[in-house]
């Protein structure tokens, strides 16, 4: 077992997907505080309107408007390719970078074939970088072994996972879990925090866990 803490004692790196803009006070105050902030090709635009500044702007840029592409010329890293998409193409430019762990803010909302298809890039990017997604109502991670999380009586747990064979055990949760094997994607979810710790026994496979905010 290893316990997570999710909250970064020092400036992290935040990659904004070109979704719907955060508003909840969780990711924005991520964004405010970001030591870095790597923005998928048309995401630069809405957060240079929120009066932030990108260090990259990654992409084929064909959504960054060329006011923004004559005035953030240095920082443009063109990527035109068709195998990955822009949230991709940025995991794979920190990962270079040698960056180790990212927030990926903004990459739920407006097409939900985008939402779904992004969180489940999670269990790709796990075996390469620590990296949270932080939404508008909760956060997405993904586990690769067995994991004790702090969390609350009350908070909103869902589990999810890419393998349809993949089986949790639980403790800490209203519901327990005892060997449910995960074959869709509704069999985990909907649960709650029992305790101020939730721990989920699992072997072979990666879990995406979300978990609601407090408010």
């Amino acid at each position: 077992m290893i316990n997570i803490n999710s909250t970064p004692s020092h400036p992290q790196t935040v990659i904004l997907a070109n979704g719907s803009y955060p508003t909840h006070p969780v990711p924005l105050a991520r964004l405010r505080e970001a030591g870095m902030i790597v923005c998928c090709d048309g995401a630069a635009e809405k957060l240079v309107a929120h009066g932030l500044e990108p260090g990259v702007i990654i992409g084929d840029l064909d959504s960054v408007p060329p006011a923004l592409k004559e005035r953030y010329g240095k920082i443009l890293v063109q990527d035109s390719d068709q195998e990955t998409n822009d949230l991709t193409k940025a995991v794979n430019w920190c990962v270079a970078a040698g960056i180790k762990e990212v927030a990926i803010l903004g990459a739920t909302g407006i097409r939900e074939d985008h939402t779904l298809g992004n969180i489940s890039l999670l269990a790709d990017y796990s075996s390469r970088i620590d990296a949270v997604m932080l939404t508008d109502t909760g956060s997405f991670r993904v586990y690769d072994h067995s994991v004790t999380i702090s969390s609350h009586p009350g908070q909103q747990v869902s589990l999810f996972s890419i393998d349809p064979a993949l089986t949790v055990t639980s403790t800490g949760l209203k519901y327990p879990l005892n060997n449910l094997t995960l074959y869709s994607w509704w069999r985990g979810t909907l649960n709650e925090a029992a305790d101020r710790e939730l721990s989920l026994e699992f072997q072979n496979g990666k879990l995406i866990v979300f978990l609601h905010y407090t408010s």
